[in-house]
């Protein structure tokens, strides 16, 4: 039985002439909630609450190479929800998904982890957010949705920004 599932694994089985399989390939091995902390510290009090909740919504995208061809990618979503009374709800998730990278260059692998690998994973980590609300009696918090590449664009601007900046700096003294 063949590799099935290995997003690695060449489907269609056309090889170049020698042999060797050296065309661009990238895709998911797997995703998975690595790590998810849910608190409703004032419950049952907080169900009485009469003022609207204040939302913090914070997000962060981390990258851990795992193997030569395989890394994992880290969508991070922490939820808190405040009001005058106090804390109504705090959520802490870790969305991960190991991601298969064969013969593309750097630039572009870099480009589909941190930017297309997070636009695809943050459908199942918006879910699982809303989910968590829902289940702690609350109104499921739907997460607007996010322009991961314009995100990541607008990064490598600012980086380049930085090292002019520092390259300027530097040739001055």
């Amino acid at each position: 039985m063949a590799d099935e599932g290995d997003v690695l694994t060449d489907l269609d089985n056309q090889y170049t002439g020698n042999g060797a399989d050296n065309r661009p390939t990238a895709g998911f091995i797997a995703q998975y909630i690595k790590d998810l902390s849910v608190e409703n510290p004032n419950a049952p009090a907080s169900f009485q609450w009469q003022d609207a909740p204040s939302i913090d919504l914070q997000f962060n995208i981390g990258m851990n190479p795992v193997s030569d061809e395989v890394s994992e990618v880290e969508l991070k979503i922490n939820a808190n929800a405040t009001c005058e009374s106090g804390a109504v709800y705090m959520i802490e998730l870790v969305y991960a998904g190991l991601v298969g990278i064969r013969n593309l260059p750097d630039d572009q692998a870099h480009m589909f982890l941190f930017a297309e690998a997070p636009r695809i994973l943050f459908p199942f980590a918006r879910r699982v957010i809303a989910d968590a609300t829902r289940d702690l009696g609350y109104q499921p918090l739907m997460v607007d949705p996010i322009d991961f590449n314009g995100l990541y664009m607008q990064r490598l601007q600012q980086k380049a920004q930085e090292e002019a900046a520092g390259a300027q700096q530097g040739g001055e003294a």
